[in-house]
């Protein structure tokens, strides 16, 4: 076929256009850029929060003696929250990183080991209720699938959610932190 037989010049005017290499790789660096700002202001926003609740104190650390083990569980810690607020995360102290945990109840209070997260104890004194959930901090989960400890820091109620790797620990999780509750209320 030669270029001036009419089905070649047909198959020409048909084939598509060269490809607009700057036009593609313009459009690919901008997309790029974009995402970068997003993330950014992602993360500024993250920060921002954890300035404005600058406020809260540092976290408490376990007592050298806590006492003897009532119950232990391992699973994730979901986040802590404003009490009764569970879309108003806290970040400060590193209460909104989500991670691994190891809860340890003593007659002390509450350990929360986080391995590559900040740990913390809740002393008995600061609990304030414990009940089944299904979401804290943006994660919904089944009826009952989430362990809502609500207790006091500073001036402040917190909702800390945690998700045992045996849900069926949950509810004697519950039992136990509010018979503690009830018998230091009592002791007041």
């Amino acid at each position: 076929m030669t270029p001036q037989h009419p089905t070649y010049l047909a198959a020409v005017e048909k084939s598509a256009p060269v490809t607009d290499w700057a036009a593609r790789i313009g459009w690919l660096v901008g997309l790029a850029l974009f995402v970068v700002l997003v993330y950014w202001l992602m993360r500024e926003g993250w920060k921002w929060r954890g300035t404005l609740q600058g406020d809260l104190p540092e976290l408490p650390t376990a007592p050298e003696d806590p006492g003897p083990v009532r119950l232990a569980m391992s699973g994730r810690y979901h986040g802590s929250t404003t009490a009764g607020q569970w879309l108003d995360r806290i970040v400060a102290h590193g209460l909104g990183t989500r991670s691994r945990a190891e809860l340890t109840l003593t007659e002390a209070g509450v350990e929360v080991v986080r391995p590559g997260a900040t740990d913390f104890f809740i002393p008995v004194g600061a609990l304030r209720e414990a009940l089944l959930g299904k979401g804290i901090a943006g994660k919904v989960l089944s009826e009952g699938g989430l362990l809502v400890i609500t207790w006091e820091h500073g001036s402040k109620l917190i909702d800390s959610g945690f998700r045992s790797d045996r849900a069926a620990e949950h509810t004697e999780w519950v039992e136990t932190l509010n018979s503690m509750i009830n018998e230091t209320e009592g002791a007041r």
